[in-house]
């Protein structure tokens, strides 16, 4: 008897952590548009196309206002904040950059 007790009581405390009423993580706020360029992403489309090497990646970093460079590969799963100062440099299957955005 003892057993069926305790066994419940687990169960009641598993089933209330289930419904506590989090909501699952929501896709951020989209920047306004004075954030929209905070990294000078504007400034460097010509370098889309280009090979993402080591030293245009540096040039890059040199060239932008961005704190911090991220180069995102093709199908390559990223975190979802958003870093008004970061430059994201997306590549495709050939490591050629396709896009460049802050964020």
């Amino acid at each position: 008897m003892y057993r069926i007790g305790l066994g419940g009581a687990l169960l009641t405390i598993l089933l209330a952590g289930c419904s506590a009423g989090q909501t699952p993580d929501e896709a951020p706020t989209p920047p306004s548009t004075s954030q929209r360029d905070a990294c000078g992403a504007d400034a460097l489309n010509d370098y889309q196309g280009r090979r993402a090497t080591e030293s245009t990646l540096a040039r890059l970093e040199e060239a932008s206002d961005a704190e911090r460079v991220r180069v995102v590969g093709p199908n390559q799963a990223v975190t979802m904040d958003y870093r008004a100062q970061r430059l994201n440099v997306k590549l495709d299957d050939r490591q050629r950059i396709v896009e460049l955005t802050c964020g």
